[in-house]
């Protein structure tokens, strides 16, 4: 026997939100801890390569910049989380919101900025090989790309919502 407080309408859950709602957010939640998971071990692997591959070339400073270019990928995919889990937030989980994308958005402009205050401080650094650290990102821009895309066609999204029709027990009300 249920009471009162435990009864939840038809097509919600027993906090009283939306099936279909919670299934979003976990399908979200889902598609952002692969594409992390996916994340953390690009960076790894540009890591170990890169620095092996740095120090092969141009000994120690080479090192250094390929293990740069692996903090930066590990920095910016850290960003993009944190702005999906940001606008998920503020706007309650609708993806639709003008200021989901707002958010987004804000934080891409961030990691721009981030992006160029970290080239101009480590311009003409003696530590830096530039060409080094030039491909360490440019594989990591293109592996992450690929990894978000992994991320989001390995997940399984069901097309059909369990909520009911707008009626209830799935009958369609009058209007």
């Amino acid at each position: 026997m249920t009471t009162p407080q435990q009864a939840s309408p038809p097509g919600q859950g027993s906090a009283g939100q939306n099936a279909a709602g919670q299934n979003a957010a976990g399908q979200s939640a889902t598609i952002l801890g692969r594409a992390l998971v996916y994340g953390a071990i690009l960076a790894v692997g540009i890591a170990v390569v890169g620095s092996i591959i740095g120090y092969a070339i141009a000994g120690t400073s080479g090192l250094l910049s390929a293990l740069i270019g692996a903090v930066v990928t590990a920095l910016f995919m850290g960003f993009t989380a944190v702005s999906i889990l940001v606008a998920a937030r503020v706007t309650g989980n609708d993806a639709s919101s003008v200021l989901f994308f707002g958010v987004i958005l804000g934080f891409w402009l961030l990691k721009f900025v981030v992006f160029i205050v970290i080239v101009i401080l480590l311009r003409g650094a003696p530590f830096v090989q530039p060409m080094i650290m030039f491909i360490a990102i440019l594989v990591a821009v293109i592996g992450s790309l690929t990894v978000d895309v992994l991320a989001f066609v390995r997940t399984r999204v069901p097309y059909v919502d369990d909520a009911p029709a707008s009626g209830e027990n799935g009958t369609i009300a009058p209007q």
